[in-house]
């Protein structure tokens, strides 16, 4: 039965509903900037609006943000205690697609500095509860403020001419679906769950303590310290191409001549365009004269888009080859770890938040599950590939020697499955390798052939079979 809200909830109902409102002008631009439809509000000359095609977009951003999101790969769940990454997490995560779906929510993250997980109850199989991805700018939480822990998220959807027409409310120990269709908010079911925890997931990129003032977000955006940059970098290339219509070609003038003597062979009249880049000009004029300017010298164009695309790498931590300048140094494998330490140590931060938010995720499906907090999951911990650009024979280089090395009781230095881990499997393929392993070393006829390469006779690898 549909129920209006109090005056107590619509008062709380409505400060989150503004707060998203709100929000809606930054990720407004957010979003233009990584689509490069972004505006030029000054590009420093007036250009006529037949021009105005010659704007070109210098689409940075885009570029920070991928480049940042590529090195951001999650390959399995560990348990506190254990070696291996744990099946059971990895099912859960695989069963609600989060494999492809926690890609959008890690380019929120990057782009608008904070995405969303929610989780509930799966009618259709009650062992795998419901894990979804949801848009910032349908989302907003709310945190106590002495405890840190969100007490109120709001989710807003089904929007027609501006207007959300849908509505979930998230609360400590209920969740409520609202309808506003009719012009007022009306709860039209409830679940009260009991867990005294909300389960939406927030996490936000670069958070503070504190909103700084003129601020109205908590997280920070991939994107903010290169967008003034590609302002520039846009505008100086969108100089650069009009004084490539204007300048690089050679000026040329006439005197005592009339629009009217600019016509084509069947004496139809040139529009302006067409007279000025004409390869032949015929004046019906005999007494008009025609001259020719110098072309303008455009390197100064390239060489403020090279102080550009620095500065663009010096605020992002991404290489400058990344934004079109050419390497001074050769391209070894030293070189490009070296121009890329910062673009990892970057990424090696966001999967701290991003992990912690995935992980917090997969307790709260537990628990929908289990109907119980497990302790268990106190410490699980995220997996994710290797966030650098080793070179694969550097790798296994260096996880071989860590494998071979012994302490004084001759027990390897490294683990068998710490090491394939540390060569960037997953948890799925170490699992197996582990059982292929286990398979051969119980072959009798396996273990012959080791011993016989082991002691370098055939007659102790036919002994050890006839034992």
């Amino acid at each position: 039965m549909a129920r209006a809200l109090t005056s107590d909830e619509m008062a709380v109902f409505d400060s989150l509903k503004q707060e998203l409102g709100a929000a809606q002008l930054v990720f407004d631009t957010a979003d233009a900037y990584y689509d490069g439809v972004q505006r030029l509000e000054q590009l420093g000359l007036a250009i006529p609006p037949e021009l105005a095609k010659f704007t070109v977009i210098v689409n940075w951003p885009r570029v920070v943000v991928d480049a940042i999101a590529d090195r951001l790969d999650v390959k399995g769940f560990r348990l506190p205690g254990t070696d291996v990454g744990d099946s059971e997490l990895w099912r859960q995560w695989t069963s609600n697609g989060m494999v492809e779906a926690d890609l959008m929510g890690r380019l929120d993250y990057l782009v608008y500095g904070r995405t969303y997980k929610c989780v509930g109850s799966n009618e259709r199989d009650a062992r795998t509860p419901l894990i979804t991805v949801e848009s910032p700018r349908q989302m907003i939480t709310r945190r106590d403020a002495r405890t840190g822990k969100i007490v109120e998220a709001l989710r807003l959807y089904n929007v027609v001419n501006g207007e959300a027409r849908s509505a979930t409310w998230y609360r400590l120990n209920e969740t409520h679906w609202l309808d506003g269709e009719s012009g007022t908010w009306q709860v039209t079911d409830s679940d009260e769950h009991g867990m005294d925890y909300v389960p939406v997931v927030p996490t936000f990129r670069r958070r503070r303590t504190t909103i700084p003032a003129g601020r109205t977000l908590q997280g920070t955006s991939a994107m903010e310290d290169v967008i003034p940059i590609t302002d520039a970098a846009a505008r100086n290339i969108s100089n650069a191409q009009l004084g490539q219509e204007t300048h690089a070609v050679p000026q040329r003038g006439v005197l005592g001549a009339s629009k009217g003597d600019f016509v084509d062979a069947d004496g139809k009249q040139l529009t302006a365009w067409e007279s000025y880049f004409g390869a032949v000009w015929a004046l019906q004029n005999a007494n008009a004269k025609t001259f020719q300017f110098d072309a303008s010298d455009m390197q100064n164009f390239e060489r403020m888009m090279d102080l550009y695309a620095r500065l663009a790498s010096g605020v992002s931590g991404l290489p400058p080859n990344y934004f079109g300048l050419a390497a001074d140094d050769a391209a070894s494998a030293d070189a490009i770890r070296s121009r890329e330490s910062r673009l990892v140590k970057i990424a090696e931060r966001d999967q701290v938040a991003l992990g912690n938010s995935d992980v917090e995720a997969l307790r709260i499906a537990m628990r929908i599950r289990d109907g119980v907090w497990s302790d268990e999951l106190v410490g699980m911990e995220a997996l994710w590939y290797d966030a650098g650009t080793p070179t694969v024979a550097a790798r296994a280089d260096a996880v071989v020697k860590l494998f071979a090395a012994t302490d004084s009781a001759g027990r390897s230095l490294l683990p068998r499955e710490m090491a394939m881990e540390e060569l960037g499997w997953s948890p799925a393929k170490i699992q197996r390798a582990l059982s292929l392993l286990a398979s051969e070393e119980s072959d009798p006829y396996l273990a012959a052939m080791a011993v016989k390469d082991q002691t370098g006779g055939a007659d102790a690898g036919a002994s050890a079979v006839g034992a």
